[in-house]
């Protein structure tokens, strides 16, 4: 179909003029709209047809429409009811536009024009998002070229959208998929969205860190890492460690950490995915990558966990007690099936239930807008006591074990940690505690379980002396107990302070509590 040109002026008043084809027909008029905003004035107009409709087509910087191009009616008019056919793509929802042409078997450049496609992402149901195409049909290349300039240069405008990545791949996580869900369905939509790559295949456990120490950093617009939560946490503790060096900050002892330069993308491919269900409300690589392509931004609260001497790692979330001793016994039984060896170390554990012997201080936190930095030693608290549990949580931690979350009071930015301690109770009792994760019921709802709003824990365990020496079943060669961090285990202390940093990292990603009316529906062609 030969096109018009593209006019870069205000919609006419009356009836547009039509191509020489179209003589017969009229325009349907666009939907009355509030008065035009920044960025609501008509860029570009000109007809393409679109799901085999000729359609007139108007671009802003905001919003492309269109609308059905009708045969006249006998008596000259169009039809109140046929301007409900218009169509409206907001330009913040495309993430990409190609030149479409038809091409013979094993061709690879040129080919007959047909038009220009359209790439956009919509949420459709749960927090999923996908990605639709909208076909603009137009033979003309003058045409499509000019509207193709346009597009690109809007696109363009947009902050946050990366350009180029530095991908880290764990080709272990959870069944081996990682590999698979990176080059199928992750790789596909960054080539799409013209992000450049480049993909380290990890081939053991720090071989992330490592790169991250040494890489340039600064040829990248951000880090993405497709694995599990112990993948996540190790890219993640590389970023922020990566940034304290280039600050020229001693990495022993780190109070005031600097943020990380660039933003962290988290791909789903591990057993629980805490990190990727709390930033993506849902399990979905498709969904995540999008966030990642869209440049969807959030910033998120950090946490150190230091010894009096050194610091140990940057991370979200740790527990000590139940959690980590379950951690540390699936650990020992890796030559199992990645269930069954989490399910053998849950049921053994709880078996063998035992509580801690530890001190905890914590400074609570008596006011979001307090000084986080302010000496406050009169603040602080103290509890003593056997304690089978211990979390302590600078995120809610959702997943599909716990939809509300492990720590549904916090948030991912409000500059607090939640600190939940299981005081010693019967095996019955504890079980009931656990089950109230899965459920909608309030988990915390039992006189054993203390929570508390927190900036700062200390735990220092109690080695028992004597007789019941032998009851230090969970300690290691070194005499430290284990802590689970992001489901990382930890074996390199016993005594471990705990601070809370604001919004120390970006993520790709969003506030899930914002995710649940931002639902929308797309006709795509």
């Amino acid at each position: 179909m030969p096109g018009t040109a593209a006019v870069p002026l205000p919609r006419p008043q009356g009836r547009a003029r039509a191509a020489p084809q179209e003589r017969r027909r009229r325009v349907a008029p666009l939907a009355a709209a509030p008065p035009a905003r920044a960025g609501d004035e008509p860029l570009l107009r000109g007809i393409f047809e679109i799901g085999k409709r000729s359609c007139d087509v108007v671009l802003s910087a905001r919003r492309l429409r269109w609308s059905p191009i009708l045969p006249e009616s006998p008596t000259g008019g169009t039809g109140v009811a046929l301007q409900a056919q218009e169509e409206i793509i907001e330009m913040k929802d495309v993430f990409s536009v190609k030149l479409k042409r038809r091409r013979f078997a094993g061709q690879k450049k040129g080919g007959t024009l047909l038009g220009i496609t359209i790439f956009k992402c919509l949420n459709k149901e749960e927090n999923k998002l996908t990605d639709c195409a909208v076909h603009l049909n137009n033979l003309s290349e003058d045409h499509c070229q000019s509207w193709f300039r346009h597009l690109k240069e809007i696109l363009n405008g947009f902050q946050n959208r990366p350009k180029s990545l530095k991908v880290f791949v764990n080709p272990s996580s959870h069944k081996r998929e990682a590999t698979h869900i990176y080059y199928e369905k992750v790789a596909p939509l960054f080539k799409l969205a013209d992000i450049k790559t480049d993909v380290t295949v990890t081939e053991y456990e720090g071989h992330a860190l490592s790169v991250l120490k040494e890489c340039e950093l600064q040829a990248f617009d951000g880090v993405v890492c497709v694995g599990g939560d112990g993948s996540v946490s190790e890219v993640a503790h590389g970023l922020l460690l990566r940034a304290q060096i280039d600050a020229g900050k001693d990495t022993d002892y780190v109070s005031k950490p600097v943020r990380a330069p660039i933003p962290l993308g988290v791909i789903p491919a591990g057993t629980t995915n805490i990190l990727a269900h709390t930033l993506y409300g849902i399990k979905h690589a498709v969904t995540a990558t999008l966030h990642i392509v869209m440049g969807h931004i959030q910033a998120v609260d950090v946490c150190t966990f230091s010894t009096p001497s050194k610091l140990l790692r940057f991370g979200f979330s740790a527990m000590f007690g139940f959690g980590a001793r379950t951690l540390a016994l699936a650990e020992k039984h890796r030559w199992m099936p990645s269930s069954q060896r989490k399910d053998f170390a849950f049921i053994k554990t709880l078996a063998d239930l035992k509580p801690e012997e530890c001190e905890l201080s914590f400074l609570p936190l008596q006011n979001l807008q307090e000084d986080s930095h302010e000496d406050s030693k009169d603040q602080w608290q103290k509890i003593q006591g056997h304690f089978l549990n211990v979390s302590i949580m600078a995120i809610p931690c959702l997943c599909s074990m716990a939809p509300r979350g492990l720590a549904p009071n916090t948030r991912l930015n409000n500059g607090s940690m939640a600190l939940i301690v299981v005081q010693n109770t019967s095996r019955s009792e504890f079980i009931k505690h656990l089950k109230r994760y899965t459920s909608v019921k309030n988990q915390f709802n039992f006189p054993f379980v203390e929570t508390y709003t927190v900036r700062e824990v200390r735990v220092q365990p109690r080695l028992k002396s004597g007789p019941d020496a032998k009851e230090n079943v969970c300690l290691n060669a070194e005499g430290n107990y284990p802590w689970n961090i992001d489901g990382d285990l930890m074996k390199e202390a016993s005594e471990v302070h705990v601070r809370v940093h604001p919004q120390l990292i970006d993520l790709y990603g969003v506030n899930t509590d914002d995710l649940e009316s931002s639902q929308v529906t797309c006709n795509c062609i």
